[in-house]
């Protein structure tokens, strides 16, 4: 499981959680003008499970 962070077609910051077996199961509703807002988002989503120390991917 990884969360995937990139940029939408606005510029902004938006990330996907994919599962094991690659499928995606989560997304950001909205999107973020600072990277930095984007983080917090996905370690909120993070605390609220078992997703505490999901690695972080980010586009080229």
């Amino acid at each position: 499981m990884y969360f995937y962070v990139y940029l939408d077609v606005n510029r902004q910051h938006r990330w996907t959680l994919y599962a094991a077996n690659n499928r995606k199961i989560a997304s950001s509703g909205e999107g973020y003008h600072n990277k930095q807002d984007c983080i917090a988002a996905i370690n909120l989503v993070a605390s609220t499970g078992q997703g505490a120390g999901t690695p972080i991917r980010y586009a080229a």
